[in-house]
């Protein structure tokens, strides 16, 4: 079991520099999005973001962004909230976790 502490480096290609942080901060802000979303149950919105996170993740090297959008947007298919809401907690961890190492 990963511990909350234990911190995630990441990789991500050098030219991709100038807009890894901006992603990041686009992930962070989504947070709240995501929150309501569920709260209002607009399942055609979390589909939506969970989909696009899903499809952009790994090619900025986050692959766990990634493989949290996949499960999130499988959850909000099914109308999951709980599964959601665990999506979008990993979603939180993860950030908060992530170092980013340009080589």
């Amino acid at each position: 079991m990963v511990e909350e502490t234990d911190r995630i480096v990441v990789y991500p290609d050098e030219d991709l520099e100038d807009i890894v942080p901006g992603y990041l901060k686009n992930r962070h802000t989504e947070i709240p999005e995501l929150r309501k979303a569920l709260a209002d149950r607009d399942f055609d919105t979390l589909r939506m973001l969970s989909h696009r996170m899903k499809g952009s993740g790994a090619g900025y090297g986050f692959d766990g962004i990634t493989d949290i959008g996949r499960e999130m947007e499988l959850a909000a298919a099914n109308n999951d909230s709980a599964g959601i809401e665990e999506q979008i907690a990993a979603l939180e961890n993860y950030l908060s976790r992530v170092d980013v190492v340009f080589v």
